[in-house]
């Protein structure tokens, strides 16, 4: 067993909190990084040490693996927990760090470069007989080819990076006719993006699902899938909400994806938490996608349902311990839903929204987690990622977790900037989502920026006037108007006082 007594989280915000949460919990002693830009983070203010990495950019701080690890070798650290994003899937710094003689909470470098590359990746998962949306298996450079093997395929196909993610180098071409051009486009912007140019094609699934499967294997040759997470509600590619398990997996296609998920873990000899990512097509055929071998951003769904802490499970695995439990020993329990909190204007194309937090109050009560690193205050810096925080809900099942949401959301009190929570309320109230007959295309399909505008819906336009006519049959006694009037106003204090008389 390898041994862990100081742990630094090279990260920040949200992920960084919540990792040094679960190392506190374990007894282990923490340092956190941070950039000039987050001297005032509450993740630099919990850990027992922390450290300053460089300036605001993050390709002066959080990326600089070598200013990590001399952090590391001054302070005595152990082992690097990356949470996700920055350096978290970057195989070269996995493997300083093992060279250093620190441990990395994560998969090998060997596993994330078989991965991190989508071609490598189907090349990999191909013995396992694992389901693949039709198209290319190495990368292609000559359009007149890609446009022969595209009419093959037939029509609308998908270009995508090799090394991409997050929807960059992902072009949707319809017909032969702007084939060319939107391959050029892939290129220019994967290599722009990652620094290889490498497109591949595929078939574009129509309204698909995005279902993941969240892994885990040990040093000992043990894997294990710890059930879905529906991702769907997505824009710009990238999810807004999530929730576990999904509504429309039977068991048996639950157990198919699962088995199938295990299988690609085994592929390149996973170890740690990572994420197993499918489409789901409408006749509910589904083909694997791409492997995330890192800790996901929605990975406290699955936590809520199955009752393990993941962090801790990483620090467990990178300690050569074996897992605890077994497949057969893992189960589902009630439904968890999470919402990304973004600083995000939905009425005007999601855009990223700066400022600070004149008013931040969290939601509380049963079944209410909210991850965040804010506090009223505090401002949101243009650096990084907007989102604030990931408001997490829990119930026995799926209608009460949906419930929850929508009244945490009510609670969440926010001012200064523009956020997706009233997005967020908006999805959990419409019909295809609460139906569970919804898929990516959810923005796209259902929502305008229109519909965010605060207008009476036609029960409150109906209580309205059956206040109105109270109040003016009950002229004479003061005592029922002024309750009416309380109750009109939505005053809860009037109610309140009048109510004690």
């Amino acid at each position: 067993m390898k041994h862990i007594k100081k742990l630094l989280v090279a990260n920040r915000g949200e992920i960084a909190l919540r990792v040094l949460r679960s190392a506190k919990e374990m007894g282990l002693q923490t340092v956190a990084i941070y950039s000039e830009a987050d001297r005032q983070a509450l993740h630099v203010r919990y850990a027992d040490e922390a450290v300053c990495v460089g300036g605001p950019q993050s390709s002066e701080s959080y990326l600089r693996g070598d200013a990590i690890l001399e952090v590391c070798r001054r302070l005595g650290v152990d082992a690097i927990h990356p949470g996700y994003g920055f350096l978290s899937e970057n195989a070269e710094f996995a493997r300083m760090v093992t060279e250093a003689g620190l441990i990395f909470v994560g998969p090998s470098p060997e596993a994330m470069n078989l991965m991190g590359d989508k071609l490598s990746a189907k090349q990999a998962v191909k013995a396992y007989n694992i389901p693949l949306v039709p198209g290319t298996d190495e990368a292609i450079t000559d359009v007149e080819e890609a446009k022969r093997i595209a009419a093959e395929v037939g029509f609308p196909i998908l270009i995508k990076a090799s090394a991409g993610g997050g929807g960059k180098g992902m072009r949707i071409v319809n017909n032969a006719d702007e084939f060319e051009e939107q391959m050029q486009l892939a290129i220019n912007e994967a290599t722009s993006a990652f620094g290889d140019g490498s497109v591949f094609i595929e078939k574009f699934v129509t309204g698909p699902r995005h279902i993941e499967i969240q892994v885990l294997g040990d040093e000992h040759g043990n894997i294990v899938h710890l059930f879905e997470r529906e991702c769907s509600i997505q824009r710009r590619h990238q999810k807004v909400i999530e929730e576990a398990p999904s509504s429309v997996l039977t068991p048996e296609l639950r157990a198919e994806m699962g088995r199938c998920a295990v299988d690609v873990a085994r592929a390149c000899n996973y170890t740690g938490a990572g994420t197993v990512e499918f489409l789901l097509d409408e006749n509910h055929n589904f083909y694997f996608l791409e492997m995330n071998t890192r800790l996901q951003v929605e990975h406290p769904v699955t936590e809520q349902i199955t009752g393990l802490d993941l962090v801790k499970e990483q620090i467990r695995v990178a300690q050569g311990l074996p897992l605890a439990f077994t497949q057969d020993e893992l189960t589902i329990t009630g439904h968890a839903l999470e919402l990304r909190v973004y600083a995000e204007d939905p009425q005007n194309n999601f855009l990223p929204d700066i400022g600070t937090l004149t008013t931040y109050v969290r939601p509380q009560g049963p079944g209410v987690r909210v991850d965040d690193g804010f506090e009223q205050g505090m401002d949101i810096p243009i650096y990084y990622d907007p989102m604030i925080a990931k408001l997490v809900t829990f119930g026995k099942d799926r209608t009460e977790a949906i419930e929850r949401m929508l009244r945490a959301i009510d609670e969440y009190q926010i001012t200064g900037i523009q956020t997706t929570l009233p997005f967020g309320r908006y999805v959990l109230r419409h019909p295809a989502f609460v139906s569970g007959n919804f898929d990516t295309n959810f923005i796209r399909d259902h929502f305008t920026p229109a519909d965010l505008d605060a207008k009476p819906d036609e029960t409150t336009a109906k209580l309205a006037a059956v206040l109105t006519a109270m109040l003016l049959t009950e002229k004479k006694a003061p005592a029922a108007a002024g309750d009416a009037a309380a109750t009109a106003s939505g005053s809860n204090w009037k109610r309140n006082r009048l109510g004690a008389r």
